[in-house]
Order: structure tokens, then sequence, then C-alpha cells
């Protein structure tokens, strides 16, 4: 059940464009329990249907510490903030849940979703569940260009998500 803030819709109903939601707006991956959460800034992302279903694929580097809890859970959220937000947005990329307690150092006030963890703040909301994963190969590169995105060379785990509700602010 929605809380009031919010009111539920089908992912068919979503009218946001979301190559520039992703791209210029970003979005907070979110994963974890009632008793401990964690969240990242994103920006690469995909949506669309998948195995005749409506899904989201987030990415994730190993070494962030929202893995941890994207690897123990089998939901997580994908939450995209009021353009109020930008700076929050910058805070929670840039700054790890190792270190700190992120959520509430964040501003954000933490809601749950049947158990679930996401943000009041937030403007759309896809709650998801983790149909697969798969880590990224660069010997499937088939653009060189794309290993630009590693010097580092830690390539992130895909997770596909299957979107079951989506929550958009009243």
């Amino acid at each position: 059940m929605a809380h009031e803030l919010f009111h539920e819709i089908s992912p068919k109903e979503m009218t946001d464009n979301l190559f520039a939601a992703f791209g210029d707006e970003w979005a907070l991956l979110t994963a974890g329990t009632e008793k401990k959460a964690n969240m990242m800034t994103i920006g690469w992302a995909t949506a669309g249907i998948l195995w005749k279903r409506p899904i989201v694929t987030v990415f994730v580097r190993p070494h962030r510490y929202t893995y941890q809890f994207m690897e123990k859970s089998l939901r997580f959220s994908v939450a995209f903030l009021e353009k109020r937000h930008r700076g929050t947005l910058n805070f929670c990329g840039s700054t790890s849940g190792k270190d700190r307690d992120k959520v509430k150092d964040s501003g954000l006030t933490l809601l749950h979703e049947e158990g679930v963890p996401y943000f009041a703040e937030s403007r759309l909301v896809l709650f998801c569940r983790k149909i697969y994963l798969h880590d990224i190969d660069p010997k499937n590169f088939l653009d060189p260009t794309i290993e630009e995105n590693y010097p580092a060379k830690d390539y992130h785990r895909m997770y596909v998500g299957h979107i079951e509700k989506v929550f958009t602010k009243r």
C-alpha cells in the first residue's frame, strides 16, 4: 500500500523520459532492510521490457558499499528525487556509507514499502525484485572505447530488476 505521500501506478503509466531522468537528473539506488539500508547515486541504467516483464537494469561496482546491500537483498528501489535535492544526489554519489551513516547524514526521510527502502523526498520510485545478475566482461566490448570507463578495471555487476510497483508523488 502506498505511503500517504504517494500514489501507486503501473509501470506502463509512467510518463517520465527515463533517458533524461537517468542521464541528467540521476537517481538513488537503495537496498537493505528496515534496520540497515544504503543508497548510491546512479546515472547509468536501462529500462524496458525483458522476458515479458517491465524491468530496470542497474550497475554497481563491487567496491561500492551499496554492492553488499544489493548482494544480500532480493529487492531494491530506484528513486528519482525532486530537483531541489541535486546537492543530496551529489552527496550520495561521493560519500561512502562505510564511513558514515549516509542515510541519516543525507537529510532524507527513509521509508519502507514491504521492507524495501526508499525516500519520502522522491517524486518517482521503482520497486524492483532482482531476477538476473551478470558481471561485465571486458572481453565482450565490441566498441573498444567503452574500456575508457574502466581505468581501474573495476567492472560493474549488472542487476536486472523486475519493476513490481511504481510510486509517484501525489
